[in-house]
């Protein structure tokens, strides 16, 4: 079994722009409390060196709750935290890279938003798919279309590895995501933002197990 379907089915993805009274470290805390299987890092302001000093408290939480912590888009990061492994999206370096810098037990993961990119992902030798966005987002700037349901249906029916579906995802759509053959779902705002992130995260593991 990989890494990724051992850790779980439920993907928090720290981002502190969604509100301002955590900080990376307290939701990803929060997160676990609640179940989360993975712990994505994600910072697109902080410096290497700040924030690699964060995943390095972040690490142990995870290691003490069974889960992972993928860092987001740099590789160097992950590698000098000792994080779990990293995320890739289009624009970030390509998956051998991430593979040849971190070593064959990293789990490598890359973002697609179309059959075609998963695909491309998946023979690269990603270790998961995250796949969006499903629904409406606000939390990532884009112009494309929804994939919507059909459109994960389409993707989880090909590729052979997990597939986490992102974007605009509670709860309920989460449950809905898993009846489409996602493996699990990766949340920012449902958990970030909410007032109780524990709970929040509660509530999205449950829908998962639906």
């Amino acid at each position: 079994m990989s890494a990724i379907r051992e850790a779980g089915r439920v993907h928090v993805i720290t981002d502190c722009t969604v509100q301002t009274q955590r900080t990376h470290i307290d939701l990803a805390g929060a997160a676990l409390a609640g179940g989360a299987g993975v712990i994505q890092l994600r910072d697109k302001v902080l410096p290497d060196a700040a924030l690699e000093l964060i995943a390095r408290e972040i690490v142990p939480l995870c290691v003490q709750h069974n889960a992972l912590l993928i860092v987001n888009d740099r590789i160097d990061v992950a590698r000098a935290a000792g994080a779990h492994g990293v995320h890739l999206g289009q624009d970030d370096a390509p998956v051998g890279a991430a593979r040849a810098a971190l070593g064959t037990r990293a789990v490598v993961g890359a973002s697609a938003s179309t059959l075609d990119e998963a695909l491309e992902a998946e023979a690269a030798g990603a270790d998961y798919i995250g796949f969006g966005h499903v629904f409406p987002t606000t939390t990532k700037a884009t112009h494309a279309p929804p994939a919507g349901l059909d459109g994960l249906r389409a993707v989880c029916a090909v590729v052979h590895i997990p597939v986490i579906a992102i974007g605009g995802i509670d709860a309920v759509r989460a449950a809905r995501c898993v009846a489409m053959g996602a493996f699990g779902v990766a949340v920012v705002s449902a958990v970030c933002a909410a007032e109780n992130p524990t709970d929040a995260t509660r509530r999205i593991v449950r829908g998962t197990q639906a």
